[in-house]
């Protein structure tokens, strides 16, 4: 039989009770690899006379071009996200007023978080914050979103970036400092088929041991999921199952 494509990868927390099946979302690769120890026995001879298996570690890999977060909270972190987001206003154009108040109230005033810094439109060079009572080259923010700037600098054109809470869109989680031996456990079914013939495994116990995220310059970000797999309390660790073409 005949496979072409990078498949699909499916998970499901094991250790929750009626957890809600993930995608891992537009899967780019997905690597299985079986890896066993062996121990030779020699004599006076060059080649063994017998050879024994010991340990098999089963681990996978998938590298995925859509971000999924209820794939990173739930299957790697094993928490539950929030509706709702922290979102980023990056270089958001402001004018600093001609006359006195010289504040600028920001476009998310409303739900800002926190500062991210303001430049000079013109140079790029950032200006320095400062408590209150900001001199030239200086400004203040406040938590209502309001930004302070001097006298000296009436009329000038700023560029500021903060983030903000946009409400009920998106997803968000906060990640915790959890003590020793939390492991978020999961199945894992992969699925792929080419002109009827199909594969498909199913990974009855996993659990993640490394998630990176890394962005490229003209490029789109591919996440990539590390797992380990181990046996349920059956003792079963996979099941692999082929539809070949006849």
């Amino acid at each position: 039989m005949y496979s072409f494509g990078s498949g699909v990868l499916l998970g499901t927390r094991t250790d929750v009770a009626n957890a809600t099946p993930v995608n891992f979302g537009l899967v780019q690769e997905v690597t299985i690899e079986e890896t066993a120890t062996i121990k030779e026995l020699t004599g006076q001879f060059q080649r063994p006379v017998a050879i024994a298996r010991g340990t098999i570690k089963t681990t996978g890999k998938a590298k995925m071009a859509r971000i999924s977060g209820l794939a990173f909270a739930s299957l790697f972190y094993g928490v539950a996200p929030t509706a709702g987001q922290v979102a980023t206003s990056f270089a958001e154009a402001v004018a600093v007023p001609a006359s006195s108040p010289y504040t600028a109230t920001l476009a998310n005033a409303v739900s800002f978080v926190d500062d991210q810094g303001v430049l000079y439109a013109a140079t790029g060079l950032p200006l320095t914050k400062v408590a209150s009572n900001p001199s030239a080259g200086q400004y203040a923010v406040s938590a209502a979103g309001v930004v302070t700037f001097a006298a000296a600098d009436a009329g000038k054109a700023v560029l500021v970036s903060y983030t903000y809470q946009i409400a009920g869109v998106g997803q968000k989680f906060t990640v915790t400092n959890q003590l020793l031996g939390a492991t978020p456990t999961f199945q894992a079914v992969f699925y792929t088929t080419f002109q009827g013939q199909a594969v498909t495994l199913k990974l009855n116990n996993c659990t993640s041991n490394k998630l990176s995220f890394h962005t490229k310059l003209e490029d789109f970000v591919t996440p990539e999921f590390d797992f380990s797999c181990f046996a349920d309390a059956a003792g079963n660790v996979m099941t692999w199952s082929f539809a070949e073409a006849s």
